[in-house]
């Protein structure tokens, strides 16, 4: 697995999620991720999905920066700071965030298996 083929798909997963495209999330999340929010909260793929279809989850900028990347074997671990406004069910999200994300290779596909968040500031 390519360093460059990691940063490709984290370029299309922020935009999927900065452009609400559900199809794209679709692809790129496995289907039995586990996410953990900052308030300890864990969601799956689904409920993910469920909160850009319903339009509680709404974006306004997304910016990445610091990201580390580690491949190992047939995975990659992804250490990212996100910077980002927008709202989940009419309550203002700003803040940033150090994201971890664990990348699988899987056929011709990279997805997104395991996650976190924690928030920075």
């Amino acid at each position: 697995m390519e360093k460059n083929s990691i940063v490709t798909a984290e370029i299309e997963l922020l935009t999927a999620i900065r452009n609400s495209d559900i199809a794209v999330l679709e692809k790129l999340l496995h289907d039995d991720l586990l996410f953990n929010m900052p308030d300890g909260q864990t969601i799956t793929k689904e409920f993910d999905l469920n909160s850009y279809r319903s339009g509680k989850m709404k974006i306004d900028s997304l910016e990445a920066s610091d990201q580390i990347i580690n491949v190992i074997g047939d995975s990659a671990v992804v250490a990212v700071t996100v910077s980002l406004k927008g709202a989940y069910d009419n309550n203002p999200i700003n803040g940033v965030l150090k994201y971890i994300r664990v990348w699988k290779q899987f056929d011709d596909n990279l997805k997104v298996i395991a996650g976190s968040c924690v928030q920075l500031a």
